[in-house]
């Protein structure tokens, strides 16, 4: 018998709907059963959620792991606060601190935002950055899984106008191999990578911009000589259809909309983050704090869900020495 993996389980911003979307899918059907659940937070949060969702915390098969962030059942809800930042890196903290010493095999992280993050005096734009610094993880990308599409991007938060100058033949390399990483976690053993192009169709060969001939296609080349089974760049209006009728496993992306508009579409409240290249599995619903909705008893735990399955299935990585 497959003994079930222990997944750390953060709470997020303690203002949104992390606590009530993490004990919604503890009771779904689909989650019960497939891990150890350790979820990493306050109990004075998790009884306020369980009674907005009148349930008993006890009823949970669960662990908990208390950092003392949030000690009374009255906190503020429903906006970012310099509070909620502190009392979310706390937990993500902590869930790093189980996944390092071996007492968690996966983490899952419930939503924050980057305002109540600046509120507490940090400057990391989310999850993924702040995960990479704290365990000293040079190379990363963010990967989306969604339906049948699973995109990885080259770049992430940043402004459009920064994107050209951020794709060069290194970070698209790199992305390939943390592409084929990831394929490997989803036990893909012989996997179809694809790479987007940049341009409308792919730059026509230089007819709509050059970045396709200097960075993207020098790199799928080095890939390639490499032995990974990688072809492109494509241009991107028709590669996600082939992508969504599986000619492709995954697709390296060049931006954050370029992958997420079309994952979106398919599969909005079904997504889930994951990042690659970490030493420990980590994945995320791809959706926010919606502080608008929180604390109504209303949000929906899908992507939540899925993120705590795809943590309990996909395989485990190496563990490194982290930076807490």
């Amino acid at each position: 018998m497959i003994e079930k993996k222990k997944i750390a389980i953060t709470l997020g911003d303690p203002a949104g709907i992390g606590a009530e979307v993490v004990l919604k899918s503890l009771l779904s059907e689909e989650v019960c059963g497939i891990c150890k659940p350790v979820l990493v937070g306050d109990t004075a949060l998790l009884n306020t959620a369980a009674k907005l969702l009148s349930v008993s915390l006890d009823k949970f098969p669960i662990e908990i792991v208390e950092t003392g962030a949030i000690n009374s059942e009255i906190f503020l809800k429903n906006k970012p606060s310099a509070e909620g930042g502190k009392a979310a890196v706390s937990y993500i903290k902590k869930a790093v601190e189980l996944a390092l010493s071996n007492k968690a095999d996966a983490i899952v992280t419930a939503p924050i935002t980057k305002e109540s993050l600046k509120m507490a005096g940090y400057s990391w734009p989310g999850h993924t950055e702040m995960l990479a610094e704290l365990t000293n993880t040079k190379d990363y990308a963010m990967m989306l899984c969604g339906g049948p599409l699973n995109v990885v991007l080259v770049t992430i938060h940043t402004a459009i106008k920064n994107v050209p100058l951020l794709i060069t033949k290194d970070s698209v390399l790199k992305t390939i191999m943390l592409a084929q990483k990831a394929c490997g976690m989803m036990g893909i053993k012989e996997p179809k990578i694809a790479v987007a192009g940049l341009n409308p169709h792919a730059g026509e060969s230089g007819m709509f911009g050059d970045e396709e001939q200097n960075a993207i296609i020098p790199a799928v080349e080095e890939a390639q000589k490499q032995g990974v089974p990688v072809s492109g760049p494509y241009p991107p209006d028709t590669l996600f259809h082939k992508a969504y009728k599986k000619e492709f496993d995954i697709v390296v992306c060049m931006y954050h909309d370029q992958g997420l508009i079309p994952l979106k579409m398919i599969a909005f409240d079904r997504g889930v983050n994951v990042t690659v290249g970490l030493p420990f599995v980590r994945t995320s619903p791809d959706h926010g704090t919606a502080y608008d909705i929180a604390w109504k008893g209303i949000a929906s735990p899908s992507s939540m869900i899925e993120a705590i399955k795809k943590a309990a299935g996909f395989q485990p990585a190496a563990f490194v020495k982290a930076k807490i």
